[in-house]
C-alpha cells in the first residue's frame, strides 16, 4: 500500500508564502481562497520571543471527519490516502467545512478574479465545477498520478510532486510515501522529532511538522 504525506520542516520555513502563491497559480483559486497557507505564530514573552511559520492546508487524514458528515458522498478517500471531492456530487451544504478541524475547506458561490478580470492563467487553469461546492488542497493528485504513469517518483521527481513542495525556496516542504521505509519522508520522520495538528482528535493527519525544542 501507499500513503502520500507531506512534511513541513519548521526549522527551515521562513514564512515567504511562496508555497501559497505557487498553489494559487497552479490551481487558479480565487481571492481569499488559499488551499496552502502559512500561519505566523508568535510565542514566548518579551524579551524571549520567537516567531514560527506553519504551512497548513488539508491534512488528508486517514480518518477524515469531512468525509463522515458528507450527505452526498462527494468527499471520498483514495487508496493512497488522498482525500478527494467529487464536484458533480457535492451539493454545497458546507457540512464538511464545519467538520474539518483544520479550516482547510472553502466554498465560493460566484466567480471572482484577483485583478477584477480573468487573467490568461486563470482562464487556462480555472475549473467552473468548483463554484458553489466545497474545494480544498488535493496534494496535486493529478501531478502525482501523471508522474506515476510515467515512471516518476512523487516527492523526488518535480513533475510528480505537488507544486507547493517544488516552489519552496527553503526546502522546508517534503512529500512522499510514508509506507515506504526508504522514502524521503520516512527517513525524515525517523531522524527528527515531529508533531501533527490535533492528534488528540484521532484523525491521523497526513501532514507532519518537524521542530526542535527551544
Amino acid at each position: 500500500m501507499t500513503r502520500w504525506v507531506m512534511i513541513a520542516d519548521l526549522r527551515r520555513c521562513v514564512g515567504c508564502q511562496t508555497c501559497t502563491a505557487s498553489c494559487k497559480h497552479t490551481n487558479a483559486t480565487p481571492p481569499m481562497v488559499q488551499w496552502r497557507k502559512v500561519l505566523d505564530v508568535e510565542s514566548g514573552e518579551y524579551p524571549d520571543v520567537r516567531r514560527t511559520f506553519l504551512p497548513v492546508g488539508c491534512m488528508h487524514c486517514a480518518d477524515p471527519p469531512c468525509m463522515h458528515v458528507c450527505p452526498s458522498t462527494a468527499t471520498g478517500q483514495r487508496d493512497d490516502g488522498i482525500v478527494t471531492i467529487d464536484y458533480d456530487l457535492c451539493i454545497g451544504c458546507a457540512y464538511c467545512m464545519v467538520a474539518c478541524p483544520y479550516q482547510a475547506r472553502f466554498k465560493v458561490t460566484q466567480a471572482d478574479y484577483a485583478y477584477g478580470r480573468q487573467t490568461a492563467n486563470e482562464a487556462e487553469r480555472d475549473d467552473p465545477g468548483r463554484i458553489g461546492v466545497a474545494q480544498k488542497c488535493t496534494f496535486c493528485s493529478e501531478r502525482v498520478d501523471l508522474g506515476l504513469e510515467n515512471g516518476l517518483t512523487p516527492g523526488v521527481d518535480t513533475d510528480a510532486t505537488p507544486a507547493c513542495v517544488n516552489s519552496c525556496i527553503a526546502t522546508a516542504l517534503h512529500f512522499g510515501d510514508i509506507e515506504d521505509a526508504n522514502s524521503n519522508v520516512s527517513q525524515l520522520l525517523a531522524e527528527n522529532q515531529t508533531f501533527r495538528m490535533h492528534e488528540e482528535l484521532e484523525t491521523d493527519p497526513g501532514f507532519y511538522f518537524i521542530y526542535e525544542d527551544s
